[in-house]
Formats: structure tokens, C-alpha cells, sequence
């Protein structure tokens, strides 16, 4: 069977970076399920996006679609056939829509039941003929954000102005927004030709690079990437790294460039993470710094175009960035003249969410939280003291002029303007950790008042909105609460710190509710939170690979700790790789499962038991009590669960739980209940699927 290649190109006007990369994946992901869906074979499929284009060759794809069989399921047999044995019209309706006869039917069994069943033979059709498909696809993709434009009703990322779609040397017809399929690209919107006439599809990627077009991402971004070290090894630059601006960079021009400019020194007395923020934030330039780490009055831009006029387009930039970092100088002489208690006083007007109340609420509540969560964790005053000072002003500096203009210094600059106000560096530090981690790839606060301000101010915001009934759902989460969540979750198991969740939950649904926030009960308030640091938890064990039936054993009851989430989650999944694990947690489940019979449990009363079995799992139940009183390393506490099961599988040998007499049943199933509470402090072990 021949072969052919397989171009599709969407071109559009300039797509706002950040979406591409999403947005090309999903193409790619759809066109090979569609292949894979209509049975036609193929190589491989290569990724190219721009700015102004998102585009795929499929390799090496068959002519026609694989003749293939197919099962089709019709009645059960009883319908099938009438009491005479002759087929109904149900069969006969059934084989005819599959264009077959009841010559064709043969009955095959499923789940105790015999249904009708014929195989289909169906002949593959032309690929060419198929293709035409692929606008679907092509107008099925979505975006975080769309628009429509002139009369159309398609709402798209951007603006379609034109497409190929060819299969070898055939053009593939169809039309989407007025814009017909063709073999005619595009080149660099200024250097390049308006139209690149292709006559095959293997063409395309050596044909947009001579019209000064790199189709692809990946190879960009390595010329991007050698650009930049050839100019940091020429003039013995550092220029750090930062992916996400790489990448954006990236996917923002379509024939790279690097140059370098220069500004005023006199800039460096502003704190270097403005300039840095200023730089990236705005202008998308790379800082440079010396080779012992200090930054330089230099930057790093990337041109979509050639090496042109490229002095030129320096001085372009510097104009552009002295003007930004003048302004920044101006906001930053003007914040030294900001007091913290004015501050404050400007915050109890700055409404944080109007059903929620003001920033400076926020906070009080905050301070309130610290010293609650402080309590139980029994810290040291001074440590108590420096979060007190950290809660109450880590907000102040939300009305600086640099904040309001930087919205990504918050806390960056709090720390700076805390320390030219006298205030001590730990309160200090403590107030640019609280908003730690930022990210999925940022640290925790490193400081114990840090930790503290950052889990109770992250806590309150998740609990406040939970109140309102404002939760995250599917993949709408407009405040953030799940990285605000995840991120109380990295700091308590990087802490190590023994607080139980549910615990930390109460105390701030009990401020939450005292400030007259909610607006459901406290009971669904509190079940809809537990559940939701669940899937956080949940989703911590998947990265760290545990088993999905461990993981749902472990938070199958309360949650507790953190840490002895995963210390439980830790010790299953090591206990899991040896030989008697099964019949460990087959004799765990029996008692789960018996002692799930009985709502309320009573006392056990020993001179009710009426064989030794009894007595023996009692005593052995005793032990491994005193054992949990103490506190014992996990992976040990499992050992001892499993060093009873020989008087577990004894004692239901030879005892009938649900017995006659009413008072032993009782005593029973008080003993199973007691022995379950000991074995739920290790999980849900019953969840676990043991083969």
C-alpha cells in the first residue's frame, strides 16, 4: 500500500504566547486519535507553532483505511428467540440495520447471559476521502480565551486567515470562517514572501525557514538558546535562565535574534528584583549579571527578525526601559516616604472580596489563626512573637506605589520597606515567606514564623471562599485555592510538623464564622474542606508514586498529619512487596469489614467471652494498644497489626460473631469495633485490592 505525507496549518494573526504550546499539543493529540480512530496507519506526526501558526506533518500516511471485523452486540437470547424457537422480529431488525441476515447470528455470553451477536466485515475507505474530517477537529480546539470577528459566528483564539491542508500533492477541501484550504503559506511578516506556494507537504519546514521563519518550537529555542551563550561567553556575561521566560520568548517570534543593550547605573541603587521584575515582567528581557553573581547594567532582548540595523534596535530598547525603570526609581524614592501604620489604616478601606470583607480583616484574622496554630505546636515566644509582627503588617506594603505597579514584588518589597522601617529581619524575612510557595516549583518559608504566616494566611483564604460556596470545580479555580492548598500541604510535610489537618480546618472555620462569612453550616463547610485536602494529599502520594489502593486506604478515615499520611502511605507501600502481605490485609478486612455491622460500639466485657480465641485477640489487642498509647514508628506499628494475625484468623475459626445469644453478639462485635479503631490508625485497609 502506497504512502503519502499529511500537511495541516492554521494560519492566524499573532496568538498571545502562552496559550501555543497548549494549544498545538491538543491539535497533535487530536489529529493522532482520529488517525488512530479511522484505522488509518501512519509514521509519526511533527509538531511546528509560531505566532502565527500552529502546524503538523503527518509522516508516511496510508492511502486507505485497514479492512477490519467488528462485533456488534444485539438482544439477549430470550428476546431473540420466541418460545418455538423461531427468531422475533427484534433479531431479524437487528441483523438487517447491521446489513447481515439471522444466517449471520451466533450467541455469545456475558456476565450469565446469552446475547445475539454478528460480526461485521468492513472494507476501509480511501484516506483521501476522510480527510476532509480534520475540520472538525480543527474548529473543535479550545482556548483559555476566544473572540469573534467581522459577522462569523466561530469563535476562535484569533483571526484564521489562511490554511493548507495537503495530502501529497492533493489538496484536501474545506472551509472554515470564509478561508479555503490550499497549498500557499506564509512567510515572516516582514521579511518574507506573502505567499509560499508548496508542492508537497515534506517542503513545508526548509520552505518557511528560507522566508526567515523557524516553524520549529524546539529548534528555535535552541538558537535562542546558543544566541545568548555566545553573546554571555563573548563579553563574560552570566544570564540566568528562567524557563517560563524562554519559553514566552519563544513563542512570541518566528525568526530569532538576540542583542544586547545597556542602561544607567545609577538604576542599580533600585533593588535588583525590581530591575529583574521590570526586565522580565514587562519587556521580556534577560538580566545579566558578572560572573560573581551581581547584576549588570545590561540586558538581553530577542528580535523577530535578522541582524539588521541591529544597533538600531538596541537604542530602541534602552529608550523603551529607561523609561520603565525611571518610573520605577520615581515609585520607589516616593514608597520611602510610606509609615507602616498609615499603611495599615489605608487597608481597612481596600475591600478583599466584598463578600469576604477588607484586606485588614483578612489580616486580623490571620494574626488570630498564627497564635492558634502557634499554640498547639507549642512554640517559643519569640518565634510566637516575630509571627504576631509578621501577620499584623504582611500586608502593608499592597499600598505601595512599587506594588501597585509590580503586582509581582508583593512581599518582595514588604520585606525591603519592613527593614528601612526598623522592623527586625526575621519579621521581615517573614513577611516575603508567608506568600511561599508561589509556585509548583517554589520552596516553602524557610523561617518557623514564615511557615506559620504562610499556612494560616493560605488556610484562611481557602476557608473563607469555601464558605461562600465558592469551591473549585473541574478546571475553574479563579482564587487559586488548589496551588494556595497544595502548598499548606508541602509546607506541613517539609516541616514536619504534628498538627492534624482536620484540626487546622477547625480552628479557621471557627474564625471564619465568628467574622459572620458563611453562608452554609459549618458541618457542610467542614466535609467539603477535608474532602478537598484529601485530593491534595492524594495527589502528593501519586508523585511520589504510591499505589493508587494504598493511597485511598491511607485517606480513607481522618487525614491526621501530614506527615503520617506519608509515613502510612510509605509503610503499605513497602509492606505491599512481601509474601504475607496479602493475608495480612485479608485478616484485617475481615475485621473492618464485621465491626462496619455495628454504628454505636460499647465497652468489652472479657467475662462475656466464651472461648480462649476470644480471650487471646483480647489480650493481644491490650498490647498493641499500650504500643499506639506510646507512639511507635509506622512501619513497626504495621508488624505488630500483622504479628496478630494468627489470633485474628483463630478467633474466626473458631467463633461466630453473630451469635444467638444477643448479650455475646454484643461483646463481639464491641471487640471487633475496638480492634478496627487500631487497625484504621494505619487506613481504610480494607480498600486495599490484594490479588
Amino acid at each position: 500500500m502506497t504512502k503519502r505525507n499529511l500537511l495541516l496549518e492554521i494560519g492566524l494573526e499573532e496568538m498571545p504566547a502562552r496559550f501555543i504550546p497548549d494549544s498545538i499539543n491538543q491539535l497533535a493529540s487530536k489529529v493522532e486519535n482520529w488517525f488512530h480512530t479511522n484505522s488509518i496507519g501512519f509514521q509519526g506526526i511533527s509538531v511546528f507553532s509560531t505566532p502565527r501558526r500552529l502546524a503538523l506533518l503527518v509522516r508516511n500516511v496510508e492511502e486507505r483505511q485497514e479492512d477490519r471485523e467488528e462485533e456488534a452486540k444485539g438482544p439477549a437470547k430470550k428476546i431473540a428467540l420466541d418460545e418455538n424457537g423461531n427468531w422475533t422480529k427484534a433479531s431479524i431488525g437487528f441483523t438487517r440495520g447491521h446489513g447481515m441476515s439471522v444466517d449471520d447470528i451466533y450467541f455469545k455470553e456475558i456476565n450469565g447471559i446469552e446475547y445475539v451477536h454478528v460480526k461485521k466485515f468492513i472494507k476501509g475507505q480511501d484516506t483521501s476521502h476522510l480527510l476532509a474530517e480534520l475540520k472538525a477537529i480543527i474548529t473543535g480546539l479550545s482556548f483559555p480565551k476566544n473572540m469573534r470577528w467581522a459577522n462569523l459566528d466561530l469563535r476562535y483564539i484569533r483571526p484564521i486567515k489562511w490554511l493548507v491542508a495537503m495530502f501529497g500533492h492533493e489538496i484536501i477541501p474545506f472551509e472554515i470562517a470564509g478561508v479555503r484550504t490550499g497549498n500557499t503559506t506564509r512567510g515572516h511578516r516582514f521579511l518574507g514572501k506573502e505567499e509560499i506556494e508548496l508542492s508537497a507537504p515534506e517542503e513545508y519546514e526548509e520552505a518557511l525557514l528560507r522566508q526567515y521563519v523557524v516553524a520549529d518550537a524546539q529548534k528555535r529555542k535552541e538558537t535562542i538558546l546558543a544566541q545568548l551563550k555566545k553573546i554571555g561567553d563573548e563579553n563574560d556575561w552570566v544570564i540566568p535562565m528562567d524557563q517560563v521566560l524562554l519559553e514566552e520568548v519563544n513563542n512570541l517570534v518566528e525568526y530569532p535574534t538576540a542583542l544586547s543593550g545597556r542602561f544607567e547605573e545609577e538604576f542599580l541603587e533600585i533593588p535588583s528584583e525590581v530591575l529583574i521584575t521590570s526586565m522580565k515582567e514587562h519587556q521580556r528581557y534577560f538580566p545579566v549579571k558578572s560572573q560573581q553573581g551581581e547584576l549588570l547594567p545590561r540586558f538581553i532582548t530577542v528580535r523577530n527578525g535578522d541582524d539588521h540595523h541591529i544597533e538600531k534596535v538596541a537604542r530602541g530598547n534602552e529608550k523603551v526601559l529607561r523609561a520603565r525603570l525611571a518610573d520605577a526609581a520615581f515609585f520607589y524614592k516616593e514608597d520611602q516616604k510610606m509609615e507602616i501604620k498609615a499603611a495599615l489604616e489605608k487597608l481597612k478601606n481596600i475591600v478583599y472580596h466584598e463578600e469576604i470583607g477588607t484586606i485588614a480583616e483578612k489580616s486580623d484574622r490571620v494574626r488570630k489563626l498564627v497564635a492558634l496554630i502557634a499554640e498547639r505546636l507549642n512554640f517559643a515566644p519569640e518565634i510566637v512573637s516575630t509571627a504576631d509582627r509578621a501577620a499584623e503588617i504582611s500586608k502593608f506594603d499592597l499600598v505601595s506605589q512599587m506594588v501597585y505597579e509590580f503586582p509581582e514584588l508583593q512581599g518582595i518589597m514588604g520585606e525591603k520597606y519592613a527593614l528601612q522601617k526598623g522592623e527586625s529581619r526575621d519579621v521581615a524575612i517573614a513577611i516575603n515567606e508567608h506568600y511561599m510557595p508561589r509556585n509548583a516549583d517554589d520552596s516553602i518559608p524557610g523561617s518557623p514564623a514564615g511557615a506559620l504566616v504562610a499556612i494560616a494566611d493560605k488556610l484562611d483564604t481557602i476557608v473563607a471562599f469555601f464558605s461562600l460556596g465558592i469551591i473549585p470545580s473541574g478546571s475553574q479555580d479563579p482564587y487559586a485555592l488548589r496551588r494556595q492548598a497544595a502548598g499548606i500541604v508541602q509546607t506541613l510535610s517539609e516541616k514536619q510538623w504534628g498538627i492534624p489537618v482536620e484540626s487546622l480546618v477547625g480552628l479557621a472555620l471557627s474564625l471564619v464564622s465568628q467574622a459572620g462569612i458563611s453562608k452554609r453550616s459549618e458541618e457542610e463547610i467542614y466535609y467539603d474542606l477535608i474532602q478537598f485536602f484529601k485530593l491534595r494529599l492524594k495527589h502528593m502520594l501519586q508523585e511520589r508514586s504510591i499505589r493508587y489502593d494504598l493511597i485511598d486506604a491511607v485517606l480513607g478515615g481522618e487525614i491526621g498529619t501530614v506527615l503520617s499520611v506519608v509515613d502510612k502511605a510509605a509503610a503499605l507501600q513497602d509492606a505491599s512487596g512481601r509474601e504475607d502481605f496479602k493475608e495480612n490485609i485479608e485478616a484485617f478486612s475481615r475485621v473492618l469489614n464485621i465491626a462496619s455491622k455495628k454504628e454505636v460500639h460499647g465497652e468489652i466485657e472479657p467475662d462475656r467471652f466464651e472461648n480462649t480465641y476470644e480471650q487471646m485477640l483480647y489480650k493481644k489487642y491490650l498490647e498493641l494498644g499500650k504500643k499506639a498509647e506510646e507512639g511507635m514508628d509506622t512501619a513497626a506499628y504495621y508488624q505488630m497489626l500483622a504479628d496478630i494475625k494468627p489470633e485474628i484468623n483463630a478467633y474466626f475459626e473458631h467463633t461466630m460473631v453473630m451469635a444467638e445469644n444477643p448479650d455475646v453478639r454484643e461483646n463481639r462485635l464491641n471487640q471487633m469495633a475496638a480492634l478496627a479503631v487500631l487497625i484504621m490508625k494505619l487506613g481504610k485497609l480494607n480498600e486495599i485490592v490484594v490479588k
